[in-house]
């Protein structure tokens, strides 16, 4: 799951100093939406997070990529909680949400098939280890195009 340059500089530039707040950086876009640039930061820490908590996050970003330059085009920001259909990036990201359903799209079809949906039973040797319809799939993390937390109602 490759980044962008753009958002690989904004990731470096600002995730020590939400660590630093009790803040988990979830994951960053940056993309032109009609004739606009956009850049989202999403969020997230024990307990959840608040309006107040999206407000501070977006004025310290918005500081820091002010005065490191890193994004030249003018830009939109918006900082906000991951949803309930988080997206899942990191191996931190699959052991924590271990016995949950997730989805997962590959890049290319893997056994047959790019897209899976199933209970996140591990994820070890950079592969996420996935019950579908009753039988184990071994995705390489390196396969993954998006991968996140499917909400059952």
């Amino acid at each position: 799951m490759g980044k962008a340059p753009v958002t690989q500089s904004v990731i470096e530039l600002i995730e020590p100093g939400l660590l630093a707040k009790g803040i988990e950086l979830v994951d960053v876009e940056f993309k032109k939406e009609g004739k606009n640039w956009v850049l989202r930061v999403f969020i997230d820490k024990e307990g959840g997070i608040t309006l107040e908590d999206c407000q501070k996050i977006s004025s310290l970003v918005g500081d820091l990529i002010e005065v490191e330059e890193v994004i030249e085009p003018t830009y939109t920001m918006e900082v906000s909680s991951p949803g309930l259909n988080r997206v899942l990036k990191k191996e931190k990201d699959f052991i924590r949400f271990s016995g949950k359903k997730i989805g997962v799209q590959c890049h290319a079809p893997l056994n047959g098939r790019k897209n899976f949906n199933g209970i996140l039973k591990d994820f070890k040797n950079q592969s996420i280890h996935l019950e579908v319809d009753g039988e184990l799939q071994i995705i390489p993390i390196n396969r993954v195009a998006k991968a996140n937390l499917v909400i059952e109602i």
